[in-house]
């Protein structure tokens, strides 16, 4: 990878934790707890009682557990490929670290219970680890991290192609529903998904800057 391109994404990464420091003050100070309401009642309001399993199951795929298997995963190939260790997947876990501190210090109460739409009986053990408040999304930042991670790769590795396109249109939307259902179902505030979604965004684009280079089989 050029020197010019790591400087993109470290400017872009800086960029986005900026936004997403400005944002959390804003939710700190408490200028988006009626846009949070409301955009949770209009979408329980508008959106099928029929969804509430399929998007309590799809939540399941957005859990600590289950992303940092992908990690782990991503971290053993370019282990192989490079046969050096990609420290740069290390800002998956600082990026977790921020979340909880935003968990733990941002005064932001969860939905209340009476709104809570998530209906499975089962969920990973991490769910029933409880933080004070609620922002930034968990589920949204790793979501958005892993997202940026492999748009990043398809669109410079692979060429235009329909399949390229298919694998993109999937990633989006599997975002998108990430982002609309941890609302739907109450799981979280819309400005506790949109800050997991900045949050996700800064530390995948730090992290992709410290990609290895030198490799034949992945030039970038």
């Amino acid at each position: 990878m050029s020197l010019k391109i790591r400087a993109y994404l470290l400017a872009g990464g800086s960029l986005v934790f900026f936004l997403f420091a400005l944002f959390s003050y804003a939710v700190k100070k408490k200028l988006l707890n009626q846009i949070d309401f409301d955009t949770t009642v209009r979408l329980q309001d508008n959106i099928s009682r029929r969804v509430d399993t399929p998007f309590s199951l799809f939540s399941l795929f957005g859990s600590f557990e289950v992303t940092t298997v992908i990690i782990v995963l991503l971290g053993i190939f370019f282990l192989i490929k490079f046969r050096k260790l990609y420290f740069g997947l290390g800002f998956f876990f600082v990026a977790i670290f921020i979340e909880l501190l935003g968990k733990l210090f941002v005064h932001h109460p969860s939905p209340p219970f009476f709104m809570l739409r998530f209906n499975l009986g089962f969920n990973f053990p991490q769910h029933y680890v409880h933080t004070q408040y609620s922002y930034p999304s968990g589920h949204m930042l790793r979501t958005a991290f892993l997202a940026t991670f492999f748009i990043f790769f398809l669109l410079r590795k692979l060429p235009l192609t329909k399949l390229k396109w298919i694998i993109l249109t999937f990633i989006m939307g599997f975002s998108g529903i990430m982002f609309v259902s941890r609302v739907y179902l109450a799981e979280h505030w819309l400005s506790d998904v949109f800050g997991g979604a900045l949050l996700g965004v800064s530390f995948a684009l730090l992290s992709l800057a410290l990609f290895p280079s030198g490799h034949k089989k992945l030039p970038l």
